[in-house]
């Protein structure tokens, strides 16, 4: 039991030296965990970046693997690709003078994400991960009445929920509502994590202040990235930058969104944290995606168990 002036998030890292930030989605999910990421570096932990890619990674010279579905991606890496957020982080942390490796895994199933999360485990020597969700659907246990986009997430999740030689694995959520557009219920994400408060899963929450000194690095990262993927600028870490800011509604900052209404809201800048072994233990497929090889296999295992249950009706906010 932690006193209530510490952070159960910073307090479960405390004793841990080398900690691994991934981002479990795919896409910009990575930058989601830079706020996380750069607060243990400022407090002298060795941390490792690395990330479900959706970039085209098998393009890659071979030097840049090491290891089976495991590339580590670096400033220069793939010139070429014009869509490439692993390699853009990249260049903004040389740019500011951090290490500037981020580790990118392709779109696989669970097997053989789990041995390329273990083969970095290894390579680094870490005693921790925090894997990171740009959103609210890695919450999803899979009766809900929409799920967002759980594949490469729960992937994420089931991959390391087996690697328990790992001391610490947490799971961080930001950018409460954004998962709207996919489907998400958050009335349903709110019960969720309260179940998780009865397991002792949820670890709480706290917001990313633009005042402090990750809060600016993040803006400006997200800033940077925007800048460098112009055709493609991530919604999700938009809207989070946005409510950091202190924006509100239906604030425009991509053409990516025109002809939706977005709804900004200081919610999105929370990080909700959880334990990962108690989160995967709430997952209802999780064991249905456990021997899974390729994405589309995940894909459809978890249409399968869809069509097997009763959804729970969706439910409005009260007030």
């Amino acid at each position: 039991m932690t006193s209530l002036h510490s952070n159960p998030l910073f307090s479960r890292l405390a004793d841990a030296e080398r900690i691994l930030v991934a981002g479990a989605g795919g896409g910009f999910d990575v930058y989601s965990g830079l706020p996380l990421a750069l607060a243990l570096v400022h407090q002298g932990k060795q941390v490792q970046l690395a990330n479900l890619s959706f970039s085209a990674l098998e393009g890659l010279p071979i030097d840049d693997w090491v290891a089976p579905d495991l590339a580590a991606i670096t400033p220069d890496s793939a010139l070429h690709q014009s869509y490439f957020p692993e390699r853009t982080l990249a260049q903004w942390l040389r740019e500011h003078g951090y290490p500037c490796t981020v580790y990118a895994f392709p779109q696989t199933g669970v097997r053989p994400l789990r041995a390329a999360y273990q083969a970095l485990v290894e390579r680094h020597s870490v005693d921790a991960v925090v894997l990171v969700d740009g959103g609210t659907d890695i919450l999803m246990r899979g009766d809900e009445a929409g799920l967002g986009t759980p594949e490469e997430d729960l992937a994420s999740v089931a991959a390391l929920a087996a690697l328990d030689d790992i001391p610490t694995r947490l799971v961080v959520s930001v950018g409460f509502g954004v998962d709207a557009y996919h489907g998400v219920n958050h009335v349903q994400v709110l019960e969720n994590i309260a179940a998780l408060e009865r397991d002792g899963a949820y670890l709480g929450a706290f917001s990313i202040p633009r005042a402090t000194r990750e809060g600016a690095l993040y803006l400006d990262a997200v800033t940077h990235a925007q800048r460098h993927t112009p055709e493609h600028p991530s919604i999700v870490n938009g809207s989070i930058a946005a409510a950091v800011r202190g924006s509100f509604g239906d604030v425009r900052f991509t053409d990516r969104t025109r002809g939706s209404e977005l709804f900004v809201n200081p919610l999105m800048s929370l990080y909700f944290a959880f334990d990962l072994p108690g989160l995967a233990a709430r997952c209802l497929y999780l064991d249905r995606i456990e021997d899974t090889h390729l994405m589309r296999q995940v894909h459809s295992r978890i249409a399968e168990f869809r069509d097997s249950i009763v959804t729970r009706p969706p439910r409005g906010f009260p007030h």
